[in-house]
């Protein structure tokens, strides 16, 4: 992964996006010599958030499990046309 400054980002803005968008490698932008931010492209981001909403839907799962939260497959059919309607 590459590193660049704050003081690239503000400097040379346009360029580190059209690499970005060209390369898809995120750039880890330090301050102070500290990890301050990540930049990603659009697409690369998108695809993390839907990622991020599959992984919370099985970690429900995972919990509703625990909790002995449970219902049948026929309860579940029922619920879900229910929620379709």
């Amino acid at each position: 992964m590459r590193t660049e400054l704050v003081t690239t980002l503000k400097r040379q803005a346009t360029e580190l996006l059209a690499e970005l968008e060209r390369d898809k490698e995120p750039i880890l932008i330090t301050q102070h010599g500290l990890p301050s931010a990540y930049l990603v492209d659009v697409e690369s981001y998108r695809r993390q958030q839907e990622r991020m909403a599959i992984l919370e839907g099985i970690a429900r799962g995972e919990m509703a499990v625990a909790d002995d939260r449970l219902v049948s497959h026929e309860e579940a059919k029922e619920r879900l046309a229910r929620w379709l309607k």
